[in-house]
């Protein structure tokens, strides 16, 4: 299977290495990526995981595993990185009712003892 966050490489080959922990990601932009993917699969558990620990309180499981799997993610466009800790991004999907949406944001990530994590995102109006 192709990756979903549109790498070019199959799944195997890209995303699943950091979901199952084989590597961390080597950088914000990696890390945006497999989080897509995250979404598109849905992997709650390796969204929380990769999620700043002091940002976590601000995200439940249940609820990232919920808007995953309630829509069906069909591409990502890297758009801007502005500095190697931030990741501007359009994640494209189909919402539950058939519509299709845009998630426009500026990621920001932190490097925390050689792996990043994601902090917090501004949405950008399409």
């Amino acid at each position: 299977m192709n990756c979903p966050c549109c790498s070019g490489k199959s799944y195997e080959n890209c995303c699943k290495l950091y979901h199952t922990r084989e590597k961390d990601p080597p950088t914000a932009e990696a890390l945006m990526r497999s989080r897509f993917s995250a979404f598109a699969i849905p992997n709650a558990d390796y969204l929380w995981e990769t999620t700043l620990p002091s940002k976590r309180k601000y995200h439940n499981k249940k609820d990232l595993q919920d808007w995953g799997a309630r829509n069906t993610w069909t591409k990502l466009e890297i758009v801007d990185k502005p500095a190697a800790d931030t990741v501007e991004f359009k994640a494209f999907y189909t919402d539950e009712s058939g519509h299709p949406e845009i998630h426009h944001e500026l990621s920001t990530f932190r490097m925390v003892q050689d792996r990043w994590f994601y902090v917090s995102g501004i949405f950008i109006q399409s």
